[in-house]
């Protein structure tokens, strides 16, 4: 009986705990990404604060660079402690989760390198990590802007179409989380009420 708060404490004390957190503070600098990059792609020349929000949008890719590579070190950590223990079983489950998360961590790269390609083009050294100038990774070639503008647009919302795969495969993780928010939420207006 005193074994499974044990093993709860493990857990949560555990490389997985910290996957799962880069998890969801990826989860939302990329729904920050999304709603910036839709956002000020509708916007004209001459709009104030336009410049700006391409800052601040282009500092996002750049942080979540940052932080996939942080992601990948912990997911090797969990691997190796995982997987050292015991290989796992190549079920065709196993195999549709493997490839997803493969895509999934493929475009949460191929994104923000499809963006630093698309504003390298436009103009060099225009890429800033909230403030911080970055080296150019791409030449500036304004032949190519209309190229990075259209892989950058589409690598984006494919790599949105397979994060929606992602959240239906984890539907159930959605709905607890959903439901401990809700209660969170209930619990804080109780707390304020008093």
């Amino acid at each position: 009986m005193n074994s499974v708060p044990v093993v709860r404490k493990a857990r949560l004390n555990s490389a997985f705990k910290r996957l799962m957190s880069i998890h969801w503070l990826m989860a939302a600098c990329y729904l920050v990404l999304f709603v910036t990059g839709s956002g000020m792609a509708r916007l004209t020349r001459g709009t104030p604060f336009r410049s700006e929000l391409y800052d601040f949008h282009k500092s996002m890719g750049a942080l979540v660079v940052a932080l996939l590579t942080w992601r990948i070190l912990v997911l090797l950590q969990v691997w190796w402690r995982k997987y050292t223990k015991h290989l796992p079983k190549f079920t065709p489950e196993w195999q549709r989760k493997f490839f997803l998360h493969t895509l999934l961590y493929l475009f949460m790269f191929a994104v923000p390198v499809s963006g630093f390609f698309f504003s390298n083009s436009y103009r060099s050294n225009n890429v800033r990590l909230f403030g911080l100038t970055l080296p150019d990774l791409f030449p500036q070639n304004s032949d190519l802007v209309d190229l990075g503008r259209s892989i950058h647009f589409w690598i984006a919302y494919i790599f949105l179409v397979f994060i929606i795969l992602h959240t239906l495969q984890q539907w159930k993780v959605v709905r607890a989380n959903w439901r401990r928010f809700q209660c969170f939420v209930m619990n804080w207006k109780q707390s304020k009420s008093i």
